[in-house]
């Protein structure tokens, strides 16, 4: 058996009886047809199985291509076409390299990547000539996630097709400083948000591509299964490297993509066997390990390894030592080979054996030097992209095996350092200029000036001819201006506003207001309930008969539980995405449905509702993406805080999320106490989202603990009324002109501070005011917001809002949430009185609320006790007495120290 492949020339004791059976084989093949020679394969495979043989098939396929020669279709336009489009890869190849050495001669720390387009180029090509279609007034257009490390050849297609200036090349990786010259600067990789009008998809952060665009595909069905798109025979297409498949992420979907036969979907793995450090699989074939993987989820697998100047060398092969060669070599020695000339590969490789050697003794050490690689040669690529595009019934993924550094000669092809090169001397780029026929000088060249051929030029005709009869531009980001009316509060909330005392969790208030939602005639549609696998838990299985669940088969059985009103119902035509344990997957559903205001021109509204320790601690990373992919929707964080999941402990009870929701610009935080507040901050969102069409989404925490709901107050004395106060992050409950000291709660706080505003009374005759705090995320953005603009404008100084509440007398300012102190903490400079915070900063307990709110020191004893502190001041007799009326323990450990 071979290193590499697994496959090995095994002794054939009767090879007459062999070529009877191949022979036979071949027979059927050439009478009837492939169909039934795979009918016959296959009922031997289970013959062998079901008479004890043990025998199965090999789990890849040989180490060349997938479509054979004869099966490929003509290239598009002749040889002519296909010579004008491997010269426009050059070109691009020239300016992309030119731009990311340009940037790194003048300012050596910006960085960039010039192997990966390299490696990558001719696959782009193929696919922006022949298969990328683009938005236009009659198709919604193909969606496309590329490659992070080869936006410098997107960039470089995009200055020939027009859409970037030279000036624009200028300043890549220097967004600030173009700015200054009224340029928009090139990013890094595709971030939507720093280029609104050119990257659709953010895909930097590598693995998170291959998952989005999975759900992508999903959600483009989804759609089009509920008839809000109609099925225009769209793809999404996800270009992405093979050292980036390690990431779990990228892996993670693949039997979904199959199991929904998301035929829409196509995969190009481009695989130059080489990462950032070395090779991707040194002692294996990642090619053969991905198409294990890939087919063993159920995908269609071409493998696109060898160009057309192999094909000779193959149909030689007549004893397959070629092929077993082949299957032999490892990739590190691959790359041995891609690093080394025709002579040395003459010697090493085709010098393996005597049959290998007689190949190759036509080729001269130049032809053999020049014998490319598969996703190097258009016409391959073509076949590949041909058969994918009009494959049926499963998701196809294209391994093309390229060289890393393609091009780049001595400087970096297929060497280990080539991820890292940036900077090339004039030697090697004058040799990249010969090798490719560039017709530009040596000053051009030493120089680093682009190349743009002449408009009425045979290329520049063909480049903008095939971009205009596949749509115009790309990639192209629309944001559209569609808007949508939001019914009014009432319609669907008026229950929280008038609750009048009833009782309920906020988590059971916000799937009532999406029930309501859901069943409006004009606006329900539109919504799109998400969860992982909590539906129950969150009390959301009345929406099962309601909306159903979706899924592209229907319900293909009968649910055990039928008879109940609250069954499980999956329909082709469900509303609900229910994902299944996989928090990853359903963000990027969410994402999808976020995002569809832009993708598809047709605005959406996903709540994604989840264990609040399962989102910005797992899978932050996908939260962050979609947050510059300029995402509008709600994420919901259930049983949210460190003390409302009672039981739970450790790695389930969240403290933290607010703090990192924090951290995302675009991200508005609350962390409502009463179904009042959750109604008010759902509609502002709504609002701001869907009407006025800001770039924000929400995060929006809730509980399980079941309290009476108070309705509205009418009136707190609030300029701008309570709402004003809610949105904003904070309000007073009950307004006290002698208050001792004030009491500053969020979510589930806030009535133990109500608890302790009594005890305080009751107890120790001390007046406390209670605060309800819905964002201490939004108060602190106000006070920097403030701060920063008193700074520039100092003649006109204004107050930050926490400031402006808290001025009216000097009492102390205890703070109270279920989070670290850290977030709390954030609203600290803007506190005109002296500030104690409270928080649950530690390890989760598995315990009762009651008592994980005494570990944390926050709940209403504790609370109360803080208060004295402040009020008593250093009586420690008083304190002491104070701390025993109220029962708690002086002595117990810090609860970060246990």
């Amino acid at each position: 058996m071979s290193s590499a492949s697994g496959f090995a020339k095994d002794i054939d004791i009767d090879a007459e009886e062999t070529q009877e059976w191949l022979q036979a084989l071949q027979g059927v093949l050439q009478e009837v047809g492939p169909d039934r020679a795979r009918f016959l394969l296959s009922r031997l495979s289970a013959a062998a199985q079901q008479w004890g043989i043990n025998w199965r098939d090999a789990r890849n396929t040989p180490y060349i291509n997938t479509i054979r020669p004869e099966q490929e279709p003509p290239f598009p336009g002749g040889s002519d076409a296909q010579a004008i489009e491997e010269h426009l890869a050059t070109v691009m190849r020239w300016n992309a390299l030119a731009m990311v050495v340009r940037a790194n001669r003048a300012y050596g720390e910006l960085g960039g990547h010039i192997a990966s387009y390299a490696s990558a180029a001719d696959l782009f090509e193929v696919g922006f000539n022949h298969f990328f279609r683009a938005r236009d007034a009659q198709f919604a257009g193909d969606l496309v996630y590329f490659q992070p490390h080869s936006a410098p050849g997107i960039y470089a297609r995009a200055f020939l097709e027009g859409a970037l200036s030279e000036d624009d090349l200028s300043f890549y990786r220097r967004e600030i400083e173009a700015k200054k010259h009224g340029k928009q600067g090139l990013s890094s990789y595709p971030h939507p948000w720093l280029m609104p009008n050119f990257w659709q998809f953010p895909t930097g952060s590598m693995g998170i591509g291959p998952i989005n665009a999975i759900y992508q595909a999903r959600f483009l069905r989804y759609m089009e299964h509920r008839g809000l798109l109609q099925d225009q025979g769209r793809k999404v297409w996800g270009v992405f490297g093979d050292g980036e498949m390690d990431e779990p992420e990228s892996l993670a979907a693949l039997s979904l993509a199959s199991r929904e036969k998301l035929d829409n979907l196509i995969f190009v793995v481009n695989c130059n066997l080489q990462r950032l450090d070395g090779p991707v699989r040194g002692n294996g074939h990642i090619v053969d390990e991905l198409e294990t993987l890939f087919a063993g989820a159920g995908w269609n697998v071409i493998k696109l390894l060898w160009g057309s100047d192999w094909d000779g060398l193959f149909a030689r092969d007549k004893d397959g030592e070629l092929i077993d060669a082949l299957n032999r070599t490892v990739d590190g020695q691959l790359q041995t080979f891609a690093a080394n000339d025709g002579a040395f590969n003459r010697e090493h490789f085709f010098g393996q054996t005597a049959g290998t050697r007689k190949i190759a003794e036509t080729l001269t050490d130049e032809e053999i030097n020049r014998l490319r690689r598969g996703g190097h040669d258009m016409k391959k690529i073509h076949s590949a992209y041909h058969a994918a595009a009009n494959h049926r019934g499963q998701p196809t993924v294209i391994l093309a095996q390229t060289k890393k550094g393609y091009g780049m000669g001595a400087a970096g092809e297929g060497k280990m350092t080539t991820h890292q090169q940036k900077k090339l001397d004039e030697e090697v780029l004058i040799a990249f200029r010969n090798r490719f026929k560039l017709p530009i000088s040596d000053e051009q060249c030493k120089n680093l000036a682009f190349y743009k051929p002449a408009a009425d030029s045979a290329e520049m005709k063909h480049l903008l001819g095939r971009r205009a009869t596949l749509g115009g531009h790309m990639p192209r980001r629309v944001a559209g201006d569609a808007k949508r009316t939001v019914p009014s509060i009432e319609t669907h909330a008026k229950f929280a506003l008038d609750a009048e005392g009833k009782e309920m969790s906020s988590t059971m208030a916000l799937v009532r207001m999406l029930s309501s939602m859901l069943k409006d005639a004009d606006f329900g549609k539109y919504v799109v309930p998400i969860v992982a696998d909590e539906a129950r838990t969150f009390g959301m299985a009345n929406l099962f008969r309601q909306v159903g669940i979706y899924s592209s088969q229907g319900q293909l059985y009968e649910p055990e539980d039928i008879g109940s009103i609250l069954s499980y119902r999956e329909a082709k035509d469900g509303q609900i995405l229910e994902e299944g344990i996989t928090e990853a997957g359903a963000i990027s559903s969410w994402t999808a449905a976020a995002t569809s205001y832009s993708v598809h021109g047709l605005p959406m509204l996903p709540f994604y509702i989840y264990y609040s320790m399962f989102g910005f601690q797992r899978i932050g990373d996908l939260i962050w993406a979609a947050a510059d992919q300029r995402a509008r929707g709600f994420l919901i964080g259930a049983t949210s805080g460190r003390t409302t999941l009672g039981g739970e402990g450790l790695q389930h009870q969240d403290g933290s999320s607010h703090v990192t929701a924090a951290g995302i610009p675009n991200c508005v935080s609350y962390d409502p106490a009463y179904a009042y507040e959750m109604a008010v901050i759902v509609d502002e969102g709504m609002r701001r989202m869907l009407e006025r069409n800001e770039d924000v989404f929400y995060y929006v925490t809730v509980t399980n603990e079941n309290e009476a709901q108070p309705s509205i107050p009418q009136d707190v004395g609030l300029k701008g009324g309570i709402r004003d106060g809610i949105l904003r992050g904070m309000y007073c409950l009950d307004a006290k002109a002698d208050a001792q000291v004030r009491l500053l709660a969020a979510g589930p706080m806030l009535k133990e501070a109500l608890s302790a505003a009594r005890m305080l009374l009751d107890q120790f005759g001390v007046i406390a005011e209670v605060w309800s705090v819905t964002s201490f995320t939004e108060l602190a953005r106000d006070g920097i917001a403030v701060e920063r603009q008193n700074r520039l404008t100092p003649s006109a100084r204004t107050q930050p809002y926490v400031t402006q509440q808290l001025q009216a007398g000097k009492a102390p300012v205890i703070a109270v949430s279920d989070y670290v102190r850290t977030l709390s903490e954030s609203i600290r400079a803007y506190v005109p009185a002296r500030y104690v915070t409270l928080g649950t900063d530690g390890f989760g307990r598995s315990d009762t609320r009651a008592n994980l709110r005494d570990f944390f020191e926050v709940d209403a004893r504790w609370i109360a006790y803080t208060a004295l502190t402040e009020v008593f001041g250093d009586d420690a007799g008083k304190l002491q007495a104070a701390a025993e009326k109220l029962g708690i323990d002086l002595t117990k450990p810090l609860s970060t120290s246990v």
